[in-house]
């Protein structure tokens, strides 16, 4: 008997269909499936089931926009600048969060990283850490039983010659590095003690950093990417 689960994506066909559903894949490629539904039954069928699975949890779940506090004061947060604008608002990254598509997207994590299903389990949070243009995505999963902070990379890669580096913001905290994100596109990250009570209030970003990540223990390069932790 397969121990797959009847959510989990069997086949490339049916995980096209499914990123197609969440909207995961580029512009090019999303243009590309929606020109083959027309012309391939099989993978329309494909596309109809995953909005028929996924269509319950993104009607559970509504949008909300991001406490005014954690606008106000993010750069004071960040880098410590009170008399420039706010850093949400000069880098463009702070939008309100769909928490119906985050939702359906961590689902899509969920079973694509086969984290355990055990529904006694300690709750998941989940963030999409993305710039304003989509240009960068990741989907960060925290598994508060494991400390385990794991991240899917949907979309972008570092510049030639850079690297990305994790960062947590806490509060009016400083950024604690979570280090820097391999080439690969996907990684673990295990959440330092200090962090994991407040995981729900957690702020993640994405910065452009030198090979071997930021000297000096803070953002160095533009933040490119920006996350507010939910739970699921």
């Amino acid at each position: 008997m397969s121990d797959v689960s009847p959510d989990t994506p069997r086949d490339e066909e049916s995980l096209l269909a499914a990123e197609y559903v969440l909207r995961l894949l580029d512009p090019t490629e999303e243009a590309r499936v929606a020109a083959r539904l027309a012309r391939e039954p099989a993978l329309a069928e494909e596309v109809a089931a995953w909005r028929a699975r996924l269509s319950g949890l993104e009607a559970e779940v509504q949008e909300v926009a991001p406490r005014a506090a954690v606008k106000t004061g993010l750069e004071r947060r960040l880098f410590g600048l009170p008399s420039r604008a706010p850093f949400w608002q000069r880098a463009g990254l702070w939008q309100a969060v769909s928490l119906a598509s985050l939702a359906v997207a961590a689902f899509f994590a969920v079973q694509s990283l086969q984290l355990p299903q055990d529904p006694a389990r300690a709750p998941l949070f989940v963030s999409e850490i993305a710039a304003e243009d989509q240009s960068l995505r990741l989907l960060a999963v925290y598994d508060s039983q494991a400390a385990e902070l794991r991240l899917t990379r949907t979309a972008g890669s570092a510049a030639a010659g850079r690297v990305l580096q994790l960062w947590a913001i806490a509060g009016d905290a400083a950024p604690v590095s979570l280090g820097v994100l391999p080439e690969g596109d996907t990684a673990a990250v295990i959440l330092p003690d200090a962090l994991r009570a407040g995981v729900a209030d957690l702020v993640l970003a994405v910065s452009d950093e030198p090979p071997g990540g930021s000297p000096t223990g803070a953002p160095t390069g533009a933040v490119l990417a920006v996350g507010q932790v939910s739970a699921l």
